[in-house]
């Protein structure tokens, strides 16, 4: 199922689904689908991991803020049901590797917990958030190496805007030193932060064996075609773990295919990358509520599968978290105004079976 139907290629084949992270590929940030009551909707749950494998993305990322990070709150109770109803349905419906990372939040005895019951569902890493109250560096570092004992580690830089905080070059040195980090996703929003990671990781002694991954949802293309050159030769970004590829994924699949070509030297598809780039990060703008600083992005992504059919509503566990003035008619223009980056007709033609 997961390969016939997609619209384009993940990645290059992999063994493992380690191998296949390190190797690049699209991995989309898990929403959490409600009901009108905010309870979870398993069904509609099970439905957008289909989506995204039958789009052919290479990973799920479950659990982390798209996911809602609420779900950990005991009142909710969501932590294990999401992260298990994830594992189960890659497992019934991939024949092939995919990466299941599981988002991993608070301090190392928080942590270390979460990384085991991401463990005992069968996930393969976890993305490792930087937020853990009073932690300084060191404190960060030994936390990585704490829950490194459990799974593999993807380190994450996320931007000051929502909630992180400055991390040094040398602390991403030293985080790509760690035996256990696999990959490292930044997101800072930041040209000056994401060149400080870039160049940090590519002087550490790991650096071959560790994966870059975009997150910086402003400039998707623009890290993708860029080689960066480091001490430790030409680096580029693998792939990308991307909360706005928990929409119109399969075009999300394509591009990442059209950009390993363009790289590839294919004057054509770098041409139609480079078009692309800023009408992506246009996209994005209203996807994220960008205009309402950022108050809406959950409720964006929610917008966009609920409009194709994949959610009911566009329900948080927040009652106040929703779209921002405008941001509707906002989604309503870019994807009018860029029809490459819609995937309603592959959406449409597999959703009944998805919601099976």
């Amino acid at each position: 199922m997961t390969t016939a139907s997609s619209p384009a290629a993940a990645s290059p084949p992999a063994a493992t689904p380690l191998d296949l992270l390190s190797a690049g590929t699209a991995i989309p940030a898990h929403p959490l689908a409600l009901d009108a009551g905010r309870k979870l909707d398993e069904r509609r749950q099970r439905a957008l991991t289909r989506y995204y494998l039958a789009s052919g993305a290479g990973g799920v990322a479950v659990a982390v803020h798209t996911t809602q990070f609420e779900i950990r709150e005991p009142s909710v109770g969501l932590l294990g049901p999401v992260l298990e109803l994830a594992a189960e349905t890659v497992r019934a419906e991939a024949d092939r590797p995919v990466v299941k990372v599981a988002g991993v939040c608070g301090y190392t005895a928080q942590a270390v917990a979460e990384a085991e019951l991401a463990a005992s569902f069968g996930y393969d890493a976890v993305l490792l958030s930087p937020k853990a109250p009073g932690a300084d560096e060191k404190g960060l570092l030994e936390r990585a190496r704490a829950v490194g004992e459990v799974l593999p580690v993807i380190g994450f830089y996320l931007q000051e805007a929502v909630g992180g905080t400055y991390l040094s070059p040398s602390f991403w040195s030293a985080l790509a030193d760690l035996p256990t980090t696999v990959a490292i996703k930044t997101a800072p929003f930041d040209r000056y932060r994401t060149a400080d990671v870039i160049r940090a990781v590519g002087a550490a002694d790991r650096a071959d064996e560790v994966a870059l991954y975009t997150g910086n949802d402003d400039d998707i293309i623009g890290d993708l075609l860029t080689p960066y050159r480091t001490p430790g030769g030409l680096r580029w970004f693998a792939g990308g773990l991307l909360g706005q590829w928990a929409v119109w994924t399969g075009s999300a699949v394509t591009l990442l295919a059209d950009v390993r070509r363009a790289r590839a030297g294919d004057q054509e598809a770098l041409l139609r990358c480079l078009t692309r780039k800023p009408q992506m990060t246009d996209a994005n703008s209203a996807v994220f509520d960008v205009r309402g600083a950022f108050r809406g992005c959950i409720a964006g992504v929610h917008e966009v599968l609920r409009r194709q059919g994949l959610l009911e509503g566009i329900w948080c566990l927040d009652p106040d978290e929703t779209l921002s003035p405008g941001q509707a008619e906002e989604l309503t223009r870019v994807s009018a105004a860029y029809p490459w980056l819609a995937d309603d007709a592959f959406v449409r033609e597999h959703l009944d079976d998805w919601l099976r």
